[in-house]
């Protein structure tokens, strides 16, 4: 995997873990489970536990244990207000950079459709 993509995973997965915790309590094999329905977003249990384990520690999580229907108890992960915070702060620049990144691939759509390579940006 190239060295960017690895960045931008790197940072996105923190947001996607926040955000799913965000909407309700969850287990670590859940996560897991859940962000490997999309091949950009996929994990492994060995990179997925350090990150929350770091969220913790950071007291961005708090985890708690909950008996489990079908096996042991599981360890499941819930914001604390202080990552309640941080999520909502990240949902917000997301939305900045998502917008930002489109505009400028319709400026260089734009660009590419002028007659005689007039340059439109630099």
């Amino acid at each position: 995997m190239p060295e960017w993509t690895s960045q931008v995973r790197r940072g996105i997965l923190e947001y996607c873990v926040l955000s799913l915790i965000g909407s309700k309590p969850t287990y670590g094999y859940e996560l897991v489970t859940t962000l490997n329905r999309w091949e950009a977003l996929a994990v492994t249990e060995g990179t997925l536990y350090p990150i929350l384990r770091r969220l913790v520690n950071e007291k961005l999580l708090e985890s708690f244990w909950q008996e489990s229907d079908s096996g042991p108890p599981r360890k499941y992960y819930r914001l604390t207000s202080q990552g309640q915070q941080l999520a909502e702060k990240m949902a917000q620049d997301w939305s900045m950079i998502v917008q930002a990144v489109h505009q400028i691939e319709k400026l260089k759509a734009e660009n590419n459709d002028e007659p005689n390579g007039k340059i439109l940006f630099e």
